[in-house]
């Protein structure tokens, strides 16, 4: 699969077969999610893996769309996306590099999600990034450390659907040239 095929064949998969995914294959996704550019080469990106009993109490809790409990309970495995407070976008010092201050981070925890999400597409996997929940619960919940924050969650499994691609906007909308 060619790295085109692989960006524009991934679709985000809502439903799911019961198939587990192997803890094995997940440490290979994240091995190569891994590669994703960080600011500075802070890798600041933590994933949290959850399933069973666990996933059930994260879909019946935490849950503030109304679609996202169904989504995950219906996935064999959510992964739940973190970062490492104040390192992305700050000096040594702990001031800011930019005027973009801390937003640094959630673009480095958003290139990272992609980065893994397009790994899970390569390796058979389907997966959506969730991003409407509620984080205090959840960081209750799996217990995430006060160092870190939740960026996202990810559902994982082999996609029972393939869903059509959405319609994309034209390149004369996205892209402008300037002399």
């Amino acid at each position: 699969m060619t790295a085109k095929e692989c960006i524009t064949g991934r679709r985000s998969i809502r439903k799911f077969t019961d198939q587990p995914v192997s803890h094995e294959l997940l440490a290979e996704i994240v091995s190569c999610a891994s590669y994703a550019p960080s600011w500075k080469n802070t890798q600041i990106v933590r994933y949290i893996a959850v399933e069973g009993e666990q996933k059930a109490k994260l879909a019946r809790h935490t849950s503030k769309h109304p679609g996202n409990g169904a989504i995950i309970d219906n996935a064999p495995m959510v992964i739940a996306v973190t970062m490492i407070k104040g390192r992305s976008g700050f000096e040594r010092d702990g001031s800011f590099t930019t005027k973009k201050g801390d937003h640094w981070q959630m673009f480095d925890a958003g290139i990272a999600t992609e980065a893994f999400c397009l790994a899970a597409y390569e390796q058979g996997l389907g997966t959506v990034i969730m991003g409407i929940f509620d984080e205090d619960e959840i960081a209750k919940l799996l217990q995430i450390p006060e160092d870190r924050e939740l960026a996202a969650l990810i559902t994982i499994g082999y996609p029972a659907e393939t869903p059509a691609a959405p319609r994309r906007k034209s390149v004369e909308d996205l892209l402008t040239f300037q002399s």
